[in-house]
């Protein structure tokens, strides 16, 4: 255990090394607890700015957290300590701003080893201790309630999780050891490790407190004095906590073994934290907490030295910040106010964009498609989908029905979309029907109204070209599922003025959606560089590597192997795109033949239900006369490679202002992962880059 001089020393050192920290106060006043329970030095955690800035920890702050803990248990008056946080947070976890600067592995040890010295005083301190979870706990901001003696959580807390694995870090201050000796081995691989690799999943605060990370639940309303009450009574005996044996046997052993194997599916081995993660959970089994933090600290150190790190928070930062301020989005002075929304189709698309419009902006929203039976189909779809929200108490029976009112449809556009400020159309992908659609609405609309498609790869331009205001026309692209994926690729016609641009922008803001600029081009951002990579992969396939190979060759790389993506987009969706784009590039894009057979016979996919390659598809794949079988790694490399040319291309074109703006849109739009830094860091860390185009992206 860290001595107090031994942990001045750190926090001393710590807090030069932390000149830019936004420093998180810990505020710190007496609070009387009934039933004869004494005083309580209740400490919340404020860095004095809004809920857009939440707490997070560094040296600086650290240091004000060990001052307060240090002061309370000084007092004999004071019987215990409670932690919370500002309203509706609790804390963010560690303040990582300078964590990319850092060159010298004993820097950062010294980040583990302040949190655990701070953290460690909560239970080693003699008085019993609280942690009072009223808000967003991540990383840190968990581990500090995990070392309490005792724990609540509001009932309403958005977000609850140990993401660390996630950026290519593990839980350095206490989380890896106390998280599987509290709720067990399985529940902590889940947590630590499944969740992370699971694109960052969080925990709501029910849900939180059913995993058993805390002992006690209440209602956001009056959550501190009911933890407050609650604590006295646990001081006084007259509440006893119980919590579960912890098996330590076989079942820990599985569970860890479980946990590979879900790294190993979803990296491949090419990102180091799972993997130190899942060590430390071994190790928790029998270690004491000396021990295992211990083994925290030199964990953390060695991630924090690693590529895969620096990429992550990269990543993170693109996520946080540039995706917070879109690179070329015009003055938003200039957006015009959006009061009601028109949506020209409703299939499943339009009725996902219609149930995100409504809840979200709150306006009315009408559909509208060919006969009343769709019309119908479509606006039950979001009246289902609303009375899924009331169940799941995420709305109220009022706002339910609000939601329901604002959402309607007719067969007559005329008669509904005269007063629209917006009218997005999501109709069937070919420009002669969409330009026919937008010559039909801008007979009917103002010349202020925005018209927008949704559109996955056709052009901009050419869809506005024989229109009286082709100003008004932008790309509006959302990804499938709309509710689940955060992308909306943003594309600016040739014509397109940039008030409907602004207009545009603040709709995807009002949407919480991350917006990317991007210049009309084929496919646009994403799906041309999936249709690159697909289509080198279907080439590698249809010259005789087996589908299995080519499909192992991506793990750590794409979210899911590539003909499972293929799966869950469509062939015919997969193969418009590529035909797309093989009209536009035919020097670099693939058709596939066999995906064009697979489409034709109505196959959803290449697998089957058992997992396996359907039998029906192995026989309709066409064998080579001369078959060319590649390895996973010489199928990794030679498609890494094509994106590497593919990227550079789009970037020469003006497709987007950055490499930045590339990996955001992988990130957010393709799940590819943080701990790559989306597709460009990879290419430059494994030399492709440099190979492939001559220089590196950064």
């Amino acid at each position: 255990m860290t001595t107090t001089p031994e942990l001045r020393a750190l926090l001393d050192r710590g807090a030069a090394m932390s000149a830019n920290e936004v420093v998180t106060e810990a505020k710190v006043r007496d609070v009387t607890l009934p039933y004869g329970a004494g005083t309580m030095a209740l400490i919340t955690l404020d860095n004095g700015l809004d809920h857009t800035r939440p707490n997070t920890f560094g040296p600086k702050s650290l240091d004000a957290l060990n001052t307060a803990i240090d002061a309370a248990l000084a007092r004999d008056e004071v019987t215990s300590i409670g932690v919370t946080g500002k309203p509706f947070i609790l804390a963010a976890g560690a303040d990582l701003s300078g964590v990319p600067g850092i060159t010298d592995r004993d820097d950062a040890k010294l980040i583990a080893q302040i949190g655990h010295g701070v953290f460690r005083k909560l239970v080693d301190g003699g008085k019993t201790s609280f942690g009072f979870v009223n808000g967003l706990a991540l990383g840190g901001g968990l581990e500090v309630a995990l070392n309490c003696t005792y724990r609540t959580i509001m009932d309403s807390v958005p977000a609850v999780a140990l993401p660390e694995v996630f950026l290519g870090l593990v839980p350095g201050w206490g989380g890896a050891y106390l998280v599987p000796n509290l709720v067990g081995p399985e529940k902590a691989v889940t947590l630590l490790v499944e969740n992370a690799l699971n694109n960052n999943k969080m925990l709501g605060g029910t849900a939180a407190f059913e995993l058993g990370l805390a002992d006690a639940m209440f209602e956001g309303a009056d959550f501190l004095e009911q933890s407050l009450l609650w604590a006295a009574r646990v001081l006084t005996g007259e509440v006893a906590v119980a919590r579960p044996e912890i098996d330590r046997g076989e079942a820990w052993d599985a569970a860890v073994a479980k946990g590979r194997g879900i790294a190993d599916a979803k990296t491949g081995g090419a990102a180091p934290a799972a993997y130190r993660a899942l060590d430390l959970i071994a190790l928790a089994r029998t270690a004491d907490r000396d021990e295992a933090f211990a083994a925290e600290d030199e964990a953390l150190a060695d991630l924090i030295m690693t590529p895969e790190l620096k990429a992550g928070l990269y990543a993170f930062d693109l996520v946080q910040k540039r995706a917070k301020r879109p690179a070329g989005a015009p003055d938003k002075a200039l957006a015009r106010p959006v009061t009601k929304v028109g949506i020209v189709g409703a299939g499943l698309m339009a009725s996902q964009l219609a149930l995100l419009f409504a809840r979200r902006l709150e306006v009315p929203v009408v559909l509208t498609d060919l006969d009343q039976a769709r019309v119908d189909k479509g606006v039950g779809y979001v009246h289902a989908e609303i009375d899924k929200l009331l169940l799941k108490g995420r709305a109220s029976q009022d706002k339910a029905n609000r939601l329901k009112a604002l959402v309607s449809g007719a067969v007559d556009k005329s008669e509904v979309f005269a007063d629209a400020d917006f009218v997005i159309e999501a109709v069937f992908e070919e420009l002669k029907i969409k330009k026919q659609v937008f010559a039909d609405v801008e007979a009917i609309v103002s010349p202020e109204c925005v018209l927008a498609t949704n559109t996955s790869s056709l052009s901009i331009t050419e869809m506005a070209a024989d229109l009286a205001h082709p100003e008004r026309v932008v790309g509006f692209h959302f990804f499938n599922p709309v509710a689940v994926m955060p992308l909306l690729e943003i594309v600016r016609g040739e014509r397109t003025d940039d008030a409907t641009l602004a207009t545009a922008f603040a709709t995807g803001k009002k949407l919480k959606k991350t917006t990317i600029l991007v210049k009309d081009s084929p496919s646009f951002i994403v799906n041309r560089l999936l249709g690159r990579f697909m289509g080198e992969v279907s080439k590698v396939v249809d010259e005789g590597t087996p589908i299995s190979v080519a499909d192992n060759a991506f793990a750590g790389v794409a979210p899911m192997p590539p003909f499972v993506l293929l799966s869950l987009v469509g062939p015919a969706v997969a193969l418009h795109n590529n035909e797309t784009l093989y009209g536009a590039f035919p020097d670099r894009f693939y058709v596939s033949e066999n995906l064009r057979r697979l489409v034709a016979a109505g196959k959803p996919g290449l697998y089957g239900p058992d997992g396996a390659v359907d039998p029906e598809v192995e026989e309709l794949f066409a064998t080579p006369a001369e078959p060319v079988e590649l390895t996973s790694e010489q199928v990794r490399e030679r498609v890494l490679s094509v994106l590497a040319e593919e990227a550079r291309l789009m970037l020469d074109e003006g497709v987007v202002a950055a490499p930045e703006d590339l990996d955001l849109g992988m990130i957010t739009g393709a799940g590819f992962s943080f701990w790559n830094g989306g597709l460009t860091p990879l290419l430059d860390r494994t030399g492709v880059a440099e190979k492939v185009t001559g220089s590196t992206f950064h």
